[in-house]
């Protein structure tokens, strides 16, 4: 019994050591390497996501053209679970990571634990109504009759993990906002390998054989690996911040923070679920091959989006920790090196993915050549924009990480709600399913205009900060 408060010393000044040396990396450590660190995980995590949401699709595709329809419609239904969550880890992230550069450990615990419990409530919302409205729930997202039955297979499990999957959010977020990256790839990442190796056991013949319901309780089974691994840490107390209900005493500055940053990405969601639901139900009324050929390139695209989102929300929390810190100059310097990156990356990736975007869409379009050509179409036209997307989305990550809410907002909603709805059904009435598989990169474009005046003020503004803390 004499060893044990020794060794318990030891372990906790370990500890100790641990997050001290993340928390001057932040401040001090090179910017390539830090803002590579942090991003690294995050990349990953976001790969291994898309694997297993392609995995989902490509077994499922076997079944044919209207199943693989049915996925794409219920890609409506994660988006709406994501808005229960994201808002909430986005906005508490942010200010995390301004607390943790001021050194208010207190309040950031406060922070967390408030974000924690709201999403589990606000999955548990989605939940309780998704099962009890399914059948006007799918239509909604644009199911059509021959695929409204594969809808509602796969909708029912994922809506059972649903408060999991919420928290999840917050918990892979705040990770990496205290520079816990890698903790937050372990937990995302093992859900995603399971995922992998789930779907052709529960959906194929050779094992289970239980078809577009299979598919679905692979995903929920990963989801609630996922969230025990996230939130181990928090309950061994190997993060910096601790998880209590006792710390969930939100006041309105913490509700004000959370959400005038985390609304950003709940009206991205928000209006994503709202173009995904037009964008399925045009798509539905031309036929299903159309449909399941936008899920699909939709669907290829996350693996370029998650590389660009992952790096921006490597670069987030520098750049937050940075400004909270008043190291204003670090802040720049990292907002320049993350936009070199994510041009010549983006460039990089569209070049890449667009010469190949046939030969990976025939893997899901086995006999349906329709299909092949509208989803090729839509995947290259996408991919001549990648480095303006890329691009915004650094903007959009300075803009958040550094606590400036309004152009946060506003840049988040640009691609799918002020650039893309007055246009989409512009494009479908004129070019038909051509402008339908082409409104996506429109919308990319036109959301330029709004992210160039947006910097300049962003800038301006970090300069007058760094002025005012000089004459201080």
């Amino acid at each position: 019994m004499i060893f044990i408060p020794f060794f318990k010393g030891r372990e906790e000044n370990t500890e100790n050591k641990s997050t001290d040396k993340r928390k001057e990396a932040m401040l001090t450590a090179p910017l390539p390497k830090i803002i590579t660190r942090m991003a690294f995980p995050t990349i990953v995590s976001f790969l291994i996501t898309s694997i297993y949401s392609l995995a989902d699709t490509y077994f499922v595709s076997s079944l044919g053209t209207n199943a693989t329809a049915a996925v794409t419609v219920n890609g409506t239904l994660d988006q709406i679970i994501m808005m229960a969550g994201s808002m909430l880890a986005v906005g508490a992230a942010s200010y995390i990571s301004r607390l943790l550069g001021a050194k208010n450990e207190e309040r950031a615990n406060r922070v967390l634990s408030t974000a924690f419990f709201l999403a589990l409530f606000f999955g548990l919302l989605v939940m309780v109504f998704g099962l009890l409205f399914m059948h006007p729930m799918v239509q909604l997202f644009g199911a059509t009759d021959t695929c409204e039955q594969y809808s509602i297979e796969y909708a029912t499990y994922v809506l059972l993990v649903a408060p999991f999957m919420a928290t999840n959010f917050v918990m892979n977020h705040c990770l990496r906002a205290e520079g816990s990256a890698m903790r937050s790839l372990i937990g995302m990442g093992i859900g995603g390998v399971i995922n992998c190796i789930l779907d052709p056991f529960f959906i194929l013949p050779i094992g289970l054989n239980l078809g577009v319901a299979g598919a679905s309780i692979a995903t929920a089974i990963s989801k609630m690996i996922s969230f025990v691994i996230l939130l181990y840490p928090y309950l061994k107390k190997q993060a910096i911040l601790h998880l209590k209900l006792i710390n969930f005493r939100p006041d309105k500055d913490i509700l004000y923070q959370i959400l005038s940053i985390g609304s950003s990405s709940f009206f991205r969601s928000g209006l994503a679920v709202l173009a995904g639901i037009l964008l399925n139900r045009i798509a539905g009324q031309i036929s299903d091959s159309v449909l399941a050929g936008i899920g699909v390139s939709t669907r290829i695209m996350m693996f370029p989006f998650g590389i660009i989102l992952g790096f921006g929300q490597g670069f987030q929390p520098v750049a937050g920790y940075s400004f909270g810190a008043r190291h204003f100059d670090r802040v720049k310097q990292s907002y320049r090196f993350a936009s070199a990156v994510a041009i010549i990356g983006g460039a990089v990736m569209g070049l890449i993915l667009g010469i190949f975007a046939e030969n990976v869409i025939a893997l899901f379009a086995k006999t349906d050549e329709h299909m092949l050509n509208i989803a090729t179409l839509c995947i290259r036209l996408q991919c001549v924009v990648l480095p303006v997307h890329a691009w915004v989305m650094v903007v959009n990550m300075l803009c958040g990480g550094t606590g400036y809410a309004l152009f946060a907002f506003l840049l988040s909603i640009s691609r799918q709600g002020i650039c893309l709805l007055p246009i989409l059904h512009l494009f479908a009435r004129l070019w038909g399913e051509t402008g339908v598989a082409s409104v996506q990169a429109a919308a990319d474009l036109l959301s330029l205009l709004l992210a160039v005046p947006i910097i300049i003020i962003t800038l301006k503004r970090i300069d007058l900060a760094a002025l005012q803390t000089d004459q201080s």
